[in-house]
């Protein structure tokens, strides 16, 4: 037994019904495509929806410092079934809020380390990136991971992105109310949601428990909810106030208020409606215009608003919008060890600066919130292990990632400290700084993203170093500003708002390209992501840290009382402050010192020729095509069980593919099909059989008879030559499905 089918065993019983039929069904889809039975295009977006991601492998440092392209790893071909079976790639792994256990801990460094390079990635959006990773291995990582409760499904790809929140909800000293259960409610509801199907890019969505803080950065989300109490007739009631359309990227824009307050009960409801109106009415050709920000730029937020609250009359009524407010409760932590305070204990070596830092004191009296910094928000397998332990024995399961890639300990009593600072700085876990100038956020840049133009990282790495080397010396003014690092212009990173913010281009100079980054200044952090940066002018890499260095002198020199960063660079002026940069734009001649043409962390001339194709949401892929790939997995499924002599079971999966695949058509005609055998068959008798939409010139419907005549005898299909032949009509079915949409998509075309 191979080790994908013992882990498959092992884990059964133990993984959600729902998860365990997915990671079987993508598991189908990636054999058929080793077969080349499935098309590229479309695997390619099914592996995205569950969190595989091809990655740059042929020229970049991998996390321990080992340098990819002296790996011998094949050459990856760019078309055909291989595509990625050889070139190792990346699986983002979704937590929603941040939230993760000390047994959910355990098991992704056990993952990282027997399918990884041994490194934890946390992510700008909370996520968990494993990098390095192979294409076969993607089921078993997905069985283990389902096992403790944790999916991948719809982190990458053209659907809902992992929900990030804020990290200190329900601790917060500021907030309205704890956000957790509502961040919980829509992660679950959303996930794998029919509405939320047929995007034509990436949605992203974030809760925050107060307006005036950065929490969950709402302003620069697809959809965010800002919580809120409201007093209606003497009673506080909860609700959110709702914006949509906020985004990154080459075309930033602000979120914008959908709704000032809506109650805690219409939050799930509100965000199908968006979902509806955006499937809908999004862009689906130009990827490039296809988030929701461009819609609502089209339409304006008057008229998007208009739609979604009519979409909102008439959706099917669905339990599951408030089912989860009669136990909010369940939510609420319950701390480890009982509240103290330090009380002047004996403090170690370097414990008062980590503290000064890193540590936030809870509203809840005696506790206080430990913070992790992790250095370009990596961490070793050992490292998580060990941590793992030691929240055991502090705070119980209260941990979570942030936004600025590091890992929190909520409900640390305030005695436990010194010992907690110890243990951390035994496993190389107490760096202080954290929310600091020194702890920078960057993304994965040209390391291993197949778009990354400058090293992030690299740069991330340098300014580190430098900053952590003076950081007590620095003014206090410039010690709490935010320094966020993008590869390229998509704001993985967040440059847009950070104080100091720097993405990834390049220049051309006597023929040799020169790695660039270009300098945002101004962005608001606070204010849930309150404004966005200015960009002042494009720097050579090298020259960065001499940039740092200036802005910050001037900053401290010329900075009125109490004046903010954001208010001074606004005073200055996008003119000044590109004069400020401007003397370090110079490039010695290559003959001279070809230093300047080598990117940090890199030993080798720079070029552009490695960068390929990126993967960030996938092509555009009709949910026709996804649906009937799905019925092509199931199908597949079939054959296997009837291959094993499991007749019931080939027989039941059979029907279930035609059943899937008349559904998939169903949807074309009806936003919400049943999804009863009865009346699925039902509506697809009346809508494509009667309607002779589903015939074509030759077989005249008789394909359409193999799922009628099942129906009508249900499972009666008990000698092998009766199932054998089910299973061909079945896969007869689904190809006359496929042309059916094709030809009805034609027909569309045509006449418009």
């Amino acid at each position: 037994m191979s080790d994908a089918a013992i882990w498959k065993d092992r884990l059964q019983s133990e993984m959600p019904p729902d998860l365990a039929e997915e990671i079987d069904l993508f598991e189908a889809q990636l054999e058929l495509r080793r077969q080349e039975k499935i098309d590229e295009r479309i695997f390619a977006e099914t592996r995205l929806r569950r969190g595989m991601y091809g990655q740059r492998y042929d020229n970049g440092q991998r996390h321990d410092g080992v340098d990819s392209r002296d790996l011998d790893y094949p050459e990856a071909p760019t078309k055909g079934p291989d595509t990625l079976w050889h070139a190792p790639g990346m699986v983002r792994i979704k937590i929603p809020y941040g939230g993760v256990t000390p047994e959910q801990l355990e098991v992704l460094a056990e993952c990282a380390e027997d399918h990884s390079d041994g490194i934890l990635h946390i992510t700008t959006r909370q996520d968990v990136q494993l990098h390095y990773l192979h294409l076969d291995d993607g089921p078993t990582l997905m069985r283990r991971l389902a096992a403790v409760g944790i999916t991948t499904r719809e982190a990458c790809g053209n659907g809902v992105r992992n929900i990030t929140g804020c990290p200190i909800a329900g601790v917060c000293r500021t907030e309205a109310f704890d956000v957790t259960p509502y961040a919980d409610a829509l992660f679950r509801f959303l996930l794998g949601h029919p509405d939320c199907q047929d995007f034509g890019r990436k949605f992203k969505p974030a809760f925050s428990g107060c307006a005036h803080e950065a929490c969950g950065l709402v302003m620069m989300h697809d959809l965010g909810y800002i919580a809120r109490v409201k007093d209606i007739d003497g009673k506080q009631i909860r609700g959110f106030d709702v914006y949509v359309g906020g985004g990154l990227g080459t075309n930033p824009y602000q979120a914008e208020l959908l709704l000032e307050f809506a109650p805690e009960s219409e939050i799930l409801p509100l965000a199908q409606a968006v979902g509806r109106v955006f499937a809908r009415l999004g862009e689906k050709k130009n990827r490039n215009r296809a988030r929701i920000k461009f819609l609502i730029a089209k339409l304006g937020v008057e008229e998007f608003r208009r739609l979604v609250l009519e979409e909102r009359e008439i959706l099917p009524h669905d339990s599951r919008w408030t089912d989860y407010l009669d136990d909010l409760d369940s939510a609420t932590e319950q701390a480890k060890v009982e509240p103290s305070s330090l009380n002047g204990a004996a403090r170690p070596e370097g414990f008062d600066e980590w503290h000064a830092t890193n540590i936030y004191k809870q509203r809840q009296e005696g506790y206080v919130v430990a913070t992790i910094a992790l250095p370009l928000g990596d961490i070793t397998s050992e490292q998580t292990r060990l941590l793992a332990d030691i929240a055991r024995k502090y705070v119980g399961e209260s941990v979570r990632t942030t936004v600025e890639q590091n890992i929190i300990l909520r409900w640390v009593s305030e005695k436990d400290l010194p010992a907690l600072y110890s243990e951390l700085k035994a496993i190389g876990l107490a760096e202080p700084g954290a929310g600091t100038i020194v702890d920078i956020t960057a993304c994965p840049g040209t390391d291993t993203c197949k778009l990354g133009i400058a090293s992030s990282r690299g740069l991330a790495a340098e300014l580190t170093t430098r900053l952590a080397a003076k950081q007590y010396e620095l003014d206090e003014s410039v010690r709490g500003l935010k320094i966020k690092v993008s590869g390229c212009f998509n704001s993985c990173g967040q440059h847009h708002v950070a104080d100091i913010g720097f993405f990834g281009n390049t220049r051309t100079i006597d023929g040799f390209t020169v790695p660039h980054f270009q300098v945002v200044l101004g962005g608001r952090w606070q204010e849930n992501a309150g404004s966005y940066g200015m960009p002042v002018g494009a720097v050579p890499s090298k020259r960065i840290p001499e940039v740092v260095d200036a802005i910050a002198d001037r900053f401290i020199a010329e900075r009125e009382s109490g004046e903010s960063f954001q208010d001074f660079t606004a005073r200055l002026g996008k003119k000044e402050l590109g004069a400020l940069i401007s003397d370090f734009k110079g490039v010695p001649a290559h003959s001279e010192d070809m230093s300047a043409y080598v990117d940090w962390g890199d030993s080798r001339e720079f070029t552009r020729k490695d960068m390929g194709i990126g993967e960030c949401a996938g092509e555009v892929v009709t949910r026709v095509d996804l649906e009937l790939s799905r019925a092509e997995s199931i199908a597949f499924e079939a054959q296997v069980a009837l291959d094993e002599g499991d007749l019931g079971k080939a027989d039941a999966k059979a029907f279930e593919a035609m059943l899937s695949a008349a559904q998939s058509l169903v949807r074309t005609q009806m936003p919400d099909p049943p999804e009863d055998a009865e009346a699925i068959v039902t509506e697809f008798r009346e809508r494509f059989y009667d309607t002779k939409l589903f015939f074509d010139r030759f077989a005249k419907g008789k394909f359409a008879r193999p799922l009628f005549e099942r129906h009508e005898s249900g499972a009666s299909f008990r000698h092998e030559r009766d199932i054998v032949e089910l299973i061909e009509n079945t896969s007869l079915f689904i190809d006359a499905a496929y042309q059916c949409d094709i030809r009805m998509a034609g027909a569309q075309s045509a006449a418009v």
